[in-house]
């Protein structure tokens, strides 16, 4: 285990530039940082780009790390970053004696994502985006949008982020019904909201429509072609989660049938999506914002602090958040 006062990190896909600029980082004082702003999944780029570092953090799930990347790293002794971890090979730290600190931890909601799905609820039905480039084209009220209070928010997944989404529909007065597992159900009984009578009710009912789950293998495409035709013309689907919860082709192939008659989306199959390369972003009917959920300065504070803090207490000798004890057995022999 290393313990010298020095350490190489780096730190991928910071597309804003902004991580030097947060309070946090002066935790990392005295180490050397080199923080790429770019994207790039190329194994032979991001195998000369990390032939030094000893630290790596991660933003999210942005890039991959799997084991043909893992055993080109032999300097590599820890990945640090934030919730789950689908997108690195667990397996593979394990064998080559990397820790995995990744803090799981039950906290607050995702305040940031819960006020981005407002948002992109707003900006779709009041036509924000294309009333904004009207007026600077010149032309003045080209739309005619629809309001929320007495209409029906229909919350798929009533998880912390459900439930913040959920007040914000009571406070705009909205009718808030619930889908999900039943202890999800029973959730938002508990908070003063009613089940869907049942699937059909639930797609066929809602005005507003949003997606809170988790991206797992009973949940890929849990939302399908047939739930979606069940939406009205005049709904709306929000989707600030996974894109994968919703068939593949599916919503794209909804939104062109009239129903639902408009989507809001933040989240894609494969990101990041460039050169407006993406079906939705053809169609006048989606709001589309480049996966920003969770992209706000106070998210970002939280989550790089637990990330320089899980690599200070690894310098330490008493490393935290720790997914595969293992490496630990590994980096010893």
């Amino acid at each position: 285990m290393i313990r010298g006062p020095e350490m190489n990190i780096t730190i991928l896909d910071d597309y804003q530039d902004v991580v030097r600029t947060l309070a946090c980082f002066s935790k990392l004082a005295g180490h050397r940082v080199t923080v790429w702003n770019d994207h790039t999944d190329d194994g032979e780029v991001l195998a000369e780009r990390l032939k030094e570092t000893e630290a790596l953090i991660l933003i999210r799930e942005r890039t991959p790390i799997r084991a043909p990347l893992i055993e080109r790293l032999p300097k590599l002794r820890i990945v640090s970053q934030r919730s789950v971890y689908p997108h690195i090979d667990v397996d593979a730290l394990t064998r080559n004696g990397v820790i995995l600190s990744s803090d799981l931890g039950p906290g607050q909601p995702s305040y940031a994502t819960a006020e981005l799905t407002w948002g992109l609820v707003l900006a779709a039905l009041r036509h924000i985006p294309r009333e904004v480039a009207a007026l600077k084209a010149g032309r003045w009220q080209s739309t005619i949008g629809s309001g929320l209070a007495g209409r029906t928010l229909g919350i798929y997944g009533y998880g912390r982020i459900g439930a913040v989404v959920a007040g914000y529909g009571r406070a705009f007065g909205m009718d808030v019904q619930v889908w999900g597992r039943q202890s999800s159900l029973a959730r938002a009984a508990a908070d003063g909201h009613r089940a869907a009578a049942d699937r059909e009710a639930f797609f066929s009912q809602s005005d507003v429509l949003t997606l809170h789950m988790r991206l797992v293998a009973a949940t890929a495409g849990i939302v399908t072609g047939t739930d979606l035709a069940l939406m009205k013309p005049t709904a709306l689907i929000v989707n600030t989660s996974r894109a994968g919860l919703i068939e593949p082709g599916a919503l794209a192939a909804a939104l062109k049938a009239g129903r639902p008659g408009m989507a809001a989306v933040d989240v894609y199959e494969q990101e990041p999506v460039l050169g407006a390369n993406h079906p939705l972003l053809a169609l006048d009917n989606a709001v589309c914002t480049p996966h920003l959920g969770f992209v706000e300065r106070g998210a970002y504070e939280k989550q790089f602090s637990g990330a320089f803090d899980q690599i200070l207490a690894y310098l330490a000798g008493r490393p935290i958040n720790v997914v595969n004890p293992g490496a630990l057995e590994a980096a010893r022999r």
